[in-house]
């Protein structure tokens, strides 16, 4: 098995890596697209990142890896099994690692029952895809603007859904599709239609690094990584050990993460202050913020958090005239929040002592 190149040993591309990391602690936000010019580490980054994730715990031996403290997220043949009083075995079971080439089509992605079987000898035949080899790992997709667009809406339900089902002729089958989603391309060769650009959870948009010194520090170890492969994982094992357990940690910690109606309102109100279309925005703000304070160990998410989050998950589904900047930063957002929590603050204020006139003078409730 060739040796990844360290997720830690990345130079920069600090975006880039943060909405990877919340994926990872909570794959129910929603994926991640990474859109940038060549050479920016982009497929280096989906690589490193399932490589350094957490085991997980599975059943032996199903097809589709399920969850076994997840019962509502079973397979079929996983529920028949524990529906016949079966025991179902347990193992640890590395992140998988799946790449979608860009030929794919949908029988290959989501499967296919054997119709003809199911006739002649009434037996429900599934013959695996994609989807089923990602289930609890993460899917790569590189080039994802040149996948077929019904390919993609595919892949996106069922991130969304965390649910692969297939019917064909009266004969159904489900098993989960839990995973990662990363894609990546390169906007010089086409974008993706905007009803599939929000789709995708979280975008970023990267570039080369600029600073000389960082160029620098990127030759070096990636010289060093093609010397001795071996030697450079070795010597960045510690800290993607540290990023392990905390990933792991924060995927424990995320549902127990609270938010506050307030918290609620200041996410309606920045996403309706940028006029986003639709409420999926305002949904993935709320799972990344809470997944980022997961990731720090907190159960309560604040200002920082929403603002880092919303700095992944409004810039692809922003308006811009040819004249606005490409993104806000993360300042300029948090900015805005507690601006918009003050005129909130002022409203309700005003809202209040005109209560409390009315109750003064009652009379003022009269015709």
């Amino acid at each position: 098995m060739p040796v990844i190149y360290p997720f830690t040993a990345i130079v920069g591309q600090e975006r880039m890596r943060r909405a990877l990391v919340l994926n990872a602690v909570d794959p129910r936000i929603g994926g991640v697209l990474i859109r940038g010019e060549r050479g920016t580490a982009k497929s280096t980054a989906a690589r490193a990142l399932a490589a350094l994730l957490p085991k997980v715990r599975a059943v032996s031996d199903c097809r589709f890896s399920c969850d076994p403290d997840s019962p509502a997220t079973l397979c079929t043949e996983c529920r028949e099994r524990v529906a016949r009083g079966e025991v179902l075995p347990v193992h640890s079971l590395t992140t998988p690692f799946v790449n979608l080439p860009v030929s794919a089509t949908e029988d290959r992605v989501v499967g296919t029952l054997d119709i003809e079987k199911a006739i002649q000898k009434g037996e429900r035949s599934f013959e695996p895809g994609v989807l089923a080899a990602a289930n609890r790992g993460l899917l790569y997709i590189d080039e994802v603007n040149l996948l077929d667009d019904h390919v993609v809406d595919v892949l996106l339900d069922s991130a969304a859904m965390g649910m692969n089902i297939i019917e064909r002729e009266g004969i159904s089958f489900a098993h989960p599709a839990r995973f990662i989603l990363v894609g990546t391309m390169n906007p010089e060769e086409g974008d993706l239609r905007p009803q599939l650009l929000d789709r995708f959870a979280l975008s970023v948009e990267i570039y080369g690094i600029r600073d000389a010194r960082e160029r620098v520090t990127i030759m070096e170890r990636n010289l060093a990584f093609e010397a001795n492969p071996e030697q450079f994982q070795r010597e960045w094992q510690s800290h993607e050990e540290e990023l392990s357990r905390q990933i792991e940690t924060a995927r424990t910690l995320v549902d127990q993460v609270v938010f506050t109606r307030r918290d609620l309102l200041s996410i309606a109100s920045l996403t309706a202050s940028l006029s986003v279309d639709g409420h999926r925005a305002d949904l993935v703000i709320l799972k990344a913020a809470r997944a980022q304070a997961a990731f720090e160990g907190r159960k309560a998410i604040t200002d920082r958090d929403i603002a880092l989050a919303a700095e992944l998950a409004l810039p692809h589904r922003l308006k811009r005239t040819p004249f606005q900047q490409e993104e806000m930063g993360m300042e300029e957002l948090q900015e805005r929040i507690e601006q918009l929590k003050g005129a909130a603050s002022q409203g309700e204020k005003r809202q209040t002592d005109a209560e409390d006139g009315q109750e003064e003078n009652p009379d003022s409730k009269k015709g």
